[in-house]
């Protein structure tokens, strides 16, 4: 379940995100606690096997020092690495961005995660039933942990021109465009230029000035270049975006060129009971001689 979601960021942007709702955050969460829960087998089984069995003490201390890293750490390393997605989430198509729709850094990872652990799930002993009720009661379907480290889950599998108009190249900036690792764009950031440049128009000129020049900086970093001199910000992002919506429609295109000769085999081949020898010349009735037409039936 999952819905439209308008947030506003500082510089009063309005960013249309698809929030995930419950049913989808609890699916990604299973996912997620069964690998978790078969990570803790295979830790219990290595203690067994290596810790004496009479120091009890000993064992019960590395299981909790194995409970606390697989269910923080995984979570904290895995949102932390792929900016905002764990195997769950990734499988079904979620990400952790931030309220203004930015990607997550470590310390928002390490929030969720603490909280996570201490009041949405297990610490507590209620088993998932704090980040429920929260979830339930928050419009945007927020936990405790994403209240405190200021993010909520969005999906990202959405038609990519669903209320956006297409991104246009900037003239002049497609070679210097065509130079650049887009590998390194992380998701959020794209999504979050892509909104800017939606709403460009419509901001005060002082905000698009301060937002274009953030988010251009931003994505400069990420993509290990900076603004070329004399491009505006809006210029920069749109070229970025234009450039990667490109790639995508190649590779796509790629990929459907691969497949198409399974799909549309070439011209017939020849008949099987045609001569593979040279052909013949067929003699020709002399003239005035009538021929028989072969598809009219005898009398």
């Amino acid at each position: 379940m999952h819905e439209e979601s308008e947030l506003v960021t500082g510089e009063a942007v309005v960013l249309d995100l698809r929030v995930a709702k419950l049913a989808s955050r609890a699916l990604a969460m299973a996912l997620d606690v069964l690998l978790q829960f078969a990570l803790l087998l295979g830790a219990t089984m290595v203690l067994a096997y290596t810790v004496p069995g009479e120091d009890e003490s000993l064992f019960l201390a590395l299981l909790l020092v194995f409970v606390v890293l697989v269910m923080v750490g995984y979570p904290v390393l895995f949102e932390t690495l792929s900016r905002g997605r764990s195997l769950g989430k990734m499988a079904l198509g979620l990400r952790v961005v931030r309220v203004d729709g930015g990607p997550i850094r470590f310390r928002h990872a390490l929030v969720r995660g603490l909280a996570g652990f201490v009041v949405d799930f297990w610490a507590l002993g209620l088993f998932g039933a704090v980040a429920v009720i929260v979830s339930l009661c928050s419009s945007n379907g927020r936990r405790v942990g994403d209240f405190l480290a200021g993010t909520l889950v969005v999906r990202e599998r959405v038609p990519e021109s669903a209320g956006h108009a297409a991104v246009a190249m900037p003239p002049g900036l497609e070679g210097w465009a065509a130079q650049l690792d887009l590998t390194r764009l992380p998701d959020g950031l794209a999504l979050a230029s892509r909104q800017f440049l939606a709403r460009f128009q419509e901001l005060r000129p002082e905000a698009a000035q301060a937002l274009g020049w953030s988010l251009a900086q931003q994505v400069g970093n990420a993509l290990g270049t900076p603004v070329p001199p004399g491009v505006p910000p809006w210029a920069f992002l749109a070229a970025v975006l234009a450039e990667r919506r490109n790639r995508d429609h190649a590779r796509a295109f790629q990929a459907y060129a691969a497949q198409r000769p399974a799909a549309f085999p070439g011209p017939p081949q020849p008949s099987p009971w045609t001569p593979s020898g040279p052909q013949q010349d067929l003699p020709t009735p002399p003239s005035g001689t009538p021929v028989e037409n072969p598809f009219t039936p005898p009398s």
